[in-house]
């Protein structure tokens, strides 16, 4: 029998309408029903290890002889909409390389996903990469986010001409190095997932893709890679795990993505291994959560505000509830109970500076304010 009230087609609703926001203190987001997964075009290399002392003797040479790696890290650095934040980044790390005493001195960079916006079109590296790093004074290491390997942002958007990751593969995992522009080389990391063996610190980088999961649905090549890579650390190297996408966050936009946060803790029950911290990106701005494991705080952190967000109101905002809570209130505890908020800033940019010794590892974060004013200590955390 025909409907006597027939639906016009205006009027009918199709799929999902709108987003649940997540409760205040949730900081992963619900697991979504439908991911877009591009698999990585070029095969697995079979050795994904990169020892540090191969690429930069002298500088490995340097850290066993002080006792120490220092390094510098930072996320979603791509300058699309203008470079000045990235220079001024970029600047300031410089300037801590110049400055800093004997034996301190930072070895590398590590960009944590967002080399280039949007599509990481090897055309953009000039512009979004080079230039802007052309004063930076040592190597710089990455690992590709979402922006890297994506081929169409945007429903209406035409695919574009190259494959997915084609620039990330030619500027960072090329087969020989070589000059791209008159001061900077391209690197050869083995792969988009892979590991740096480095003194006092294995850091092993993963690749989330374009919405934040390792494997397409019903694979494990990277899950297996990652359990690997933590079983066969040294016991005597600290470890550090590399992701794009966080497992933590409270930013309104995106909130912590839940199949990497999955696809960690099954890595980590499974090889008996924990890391001693984890970094991302892919959010605009820091956050720093410790969780407990086994009685001891694990800090994932979240550097995301390095370039691309180019002032205030680009950044994103945390949870109107959190962005309201004075210094004195934290940790914060989340709606997981392992999980605290430790510190935030979601007003300025900033990078990373991290050292490793035998025993420890400090994490210490910069804020390089809009206004142009003096680089400033933030947070830092001794693990």
């Amino acid at each position: 029998m025909e409907s006597l009230h027939p639906i016009a087609p205006q009027f009918v609703r199709h799929g999902q309408i709108g987003k649940p926001r997540r409760p205040v203190g949730d900081p992963v987001a619900p697991l979504k029903e439908n991911t877009r997964f591009i698999p990585v075009p070029q095969p697995v290399p079979a050795h994904l290890n990169l020892p540090f002392d191969v690429v930069d003797p002298k500088s490995s040479a340097a850290a066993e002889k002080a006792g120490r790696l220092v390094f510098h890290a930072v996320g979603d650095i791509g300058g699309v909409n203008g470079t000045a934040t990235e220079e001024a980044i970029a600047t300031a790390m410089e300037e801590q390389i110049k400055s800093a005493p004997a034996g301190h001195v930072p070895a590398f960079s590590y960009i944590l996903g967002d080399v280039i916006y949007y599509n990481g079109q090897s055309e953009l590296y000039k512009t979004e990469f080079y230039e802007p790093y052309q004063y930076y004074p040592a190597l710089v290491f990455a690992i590709p986010g979402n922006h890297d390997g994506d081929t169409q942002v945007r429903k209406g958007d035409p695919p574009d001409k190259e494959p997915s990751l084609a620039g990330f593969f030619d500027n960072f995992c090329d087969s020989q190095p070589q000059y791209v522009t008159p001061y900077r080389m391209s690197m050869t990391q083995p792969y988009v997932y892979w590991t740096l063996e480095a003194p006092f610190v294995n850091i092993i980088g993963l690749y989330s893709n374009v919405e934040g999961s390792l494997d397409a649905r019903g694979r494990n090549e990277q899950q297996q890679f990652l359990v690997t890579q933590l079983s066969s650390a040294p016991k005597d190297k600290k470890v550090i795990v590399t992701v794009h996408h966080p497992s933590f966050s409270l930013d309104i936009p995106h909130g912590g993505a839940p199949d990497i946060l999955n696809a960690l803790d099954r890595a980590f029950s499974k090889s008996g291994r924990y890391a001693d911290a984890v970094l991302s990106g892919h959010v605009h701005n820091y956050q720093r959560f410790s969780r407990n494991v086994n009685g001891r705080a694990v800090p994932y952190v979240v550097a995301g505000a390095g370039g691309y967000a180019n002032d205030t109101k680009s950044l994103h905002k945390l949870q109107k509830e959190i962005q309201a809570l004075p210094k004195s209130k934290l940790p914060y505890q989340t709606t997981h109970a392992d999980v605290k908020l430790e510190a935030f800033n979601d007003a300025e940019p900033g990078f990373l500076r991290l050292t490793v010794d035998a025993k420890h590892i400090t994490i210490e974060y910069f804020l390089v304010p809009f206004d142009g004013s003096p680089v400033q200590p933030f947070d830092s955390v001794i693990v």
